[in-house]
């Protein structure tokens, strides 16, 4: 999940970023998603306060998730990644596939 205010390359990095660090600090979970699924869609919110917002959600859900900050943005958050499965589809159902509105993906 990254942010529709950043420009697309931003977007796209910051996606990037993000699924390492969910790599990193959730390596059970990452193992089991490569072997069993290996499925991602990267989504948007429209701003820092709302991937608060679902960051909040996921807490309060008990759904894994990682944070990323972007130094070159102030430390910003800039995109997080939510653990695949149903708990994690159900969250983040309603948001809109990155990118959508440049036409530039599937």
């Amino acid at each position: 999940m990254t942010r529709k205010d950043l420009q697309p390359g931003a977007q796209i990095a910051q996606s990037c970023h993000v699924a390492i660090a969910f790599c990193m600090e959730h390596p059970e979970v990452e193992r089991l998603w490569y072997e069993v699924s290996n499925y991602i869609a990267v989504l948007v919110v429209n701003n820092e306060s709302e991937l608060r917002k679902l960051i909040d959600r996921a807490e309060r859900n008990g759904v894994q998730f990682s944070i990323f900050r972007e130094p070159d943005f102030d430390n910003q958050i800039t995109a997080i990644a939510i653990e695949p499965g149903d708990r994690g589809r159900r969250l983040c159902s309603s948001f809109p596939l990155a990118l959508k509105e440049l036409g530039l993906n599937g």
